[in-house]
């Protein structure tokens, strides 16, 4: 029997002048598909924006969610302090580097640069791990717990072989949603890793499109007539464009990273239910914010199409490999949507499963008219999130 469960979420979404992602140089980031220059938009942005409308429209409880920081001592520190007054400032620091270190293999220390520049006679800067340390709130509260029951001597305290296993269980369990969504790696102890639930794809327009530059001034307000000029200027590029989305979400692996579930009282599919329902209304919804207050991007998807597969995840983009044109001043959405109203009955015919997925549709406007036909029409987000949630449960239950 298929114990896969693959979510695909398909999104249309225009976006006017803007500099959503930059690359090294300050320009929108950009791709060459079907042989000419499309906008792009890096996954690693959009996961990132993603992660952050968890907590930003409260979709998640903090305790769902979890903190990837160098900064992870300090972080430890200030949960022991909290379960024990007592331990505060250094032994705290300590005590959370100590115990990070058995639990991840990695090494936490003051980094060289920041030592050489604290001055005579200032704080010793606190300890940091050499990359970004992805954990759950869980994690580090049982991490900051091991550290005050091993608060007398640490170092022997973790010299143990079953104390150091314990430490590193807390570390591989009870995973936070957005952990088990996009995944952690842990270089110096690739046993504790995660595999990421989430594949996003880089968004990219289905049209042509060229980066502008916009010539800008700023004026001195304490300027007199006598000096005339700008106080500053400078130059901004930008693009717009219709993008197409993609993300595949495994809900196997999904439930894999889970586990039993965040809380001991619940079933298996309730939190596997809260984590996939997060993120479809996360993903539609969120917008990374680079240059946002330039150019106040503020857009919402004109078409979300979410198909619900026992197969494999199946992207659309291939509708896009001719790049679309403006015909007569109408704008790229209509000939999207024409688009995708005809790629995605064929390749369902030639390579899908009729019988084992479902497909809702979410749409503004009539230039996306023509995808109505394509599954369950959802009136709002909001039941198209209930609608995916519930039938992500159906079939959770049919598996276990």
């Amino acid at each position: 029997m298929n114990n896969r469960i693959f979510l695909d979420v398909h999104v249309l979404q225009t976006v006017p002048p803007s500099n959503l992602n930059r690359d090294d140089t300050g320009a929108p980031k950009s791709a060459v598909y079907g042989g000419v220059p499309r906008a792009r938009v890096s996954s690693q942005a959009w996961k990132r924006a993603t992660r952050a409308y968890f907590s930003d429209e409260h979709l998640l409880d903090p305790s769902e969610l979890g903190v990837r920081t160098k900064k992870v001592a300090e972080l430890l520190a200030a949960r022991i302090t909290g379960l024990d007054p007592a331990i505060e400032g250094p032994a705290a620091l300590l005590l959370g580097a100590e115990v990070v270190q058995a639990a991840t293999g990695s090494k936490i220390e003051v980094p060289k640069r920041k030592a050489d520049a604290a001055k005579d006679g200032e704080p010793v800067p606190a300890p940091e791990s050499k990359y970004l340390m992805f954990l759950s709130a869980r994690q580090l509260d049982g991490l900051a717990a091991l550290a005050v029951e091993g608060k007398a001597d640490i170092k022997a305290f973790l010299k143990d072989k079953e104390v150091k296993a314990r430490a590193k269980k807390i570390a591989d369990t009870l995973h936070s949603v957005d952990i088990a969504l996009f995944g952690r790696m842990v270089a110096d102890s690739a046993d504790i890793n995660v595999d990421a639930a989430v594949q996003v794809a880089h968004a990219i327009s289905v049209h042509r499109v060229d980066n502008e530059s916009d010539y800008y001034t700023a004026v001195d307000d304490r300027n007199t007539d006598a000096e005339p000029g700008a106080g500053m200027i400078g130059t901004v590029d930008f693009n717009s464009a219709t993008l197409y989305r993609y993300a595949a979400l495994g809900v196997h692996q999904l439930a894999r990273n889970l586990g039993e579930g965040l809380r001991d009282d619940e079933p298996r599919t309730v939190p596997v239910r809260r984590a996939v329902e997060a993120f479809v209304h996360g993903f539609v919804s969120s917008l990374p914010t680079g240059k946002i207050n330039t150019f106040g991007h503020h857009t919402l998807p004109d078409v979300v199409i979410v198909k619900l597969r026992a197969t494999r995840p199946i992207s659309f983009v291939g509708a896009f490999e001719e790049p679309v044109a403006a015909l007569q001043g109408s704008g790229h959405l209509r000939e999207a949507s024409d688009r995708l109203a005809e790629y995605i009955p064929d390749v369902e015919r030639a390579y899908g499963d009729e019988e084992s997925t479902l497909t809702w549709v979410l749409r503004v406007g009539a230039n996306t008219e023509k995808l109505a036909g394509l599954g369950t029409q959802s009136v709002n987000l909001t039941k198209l999130v209930e609608s995916v949630g519930q039938a992500v449960t159906e079939r959770l239950e049919k598996l276990a």
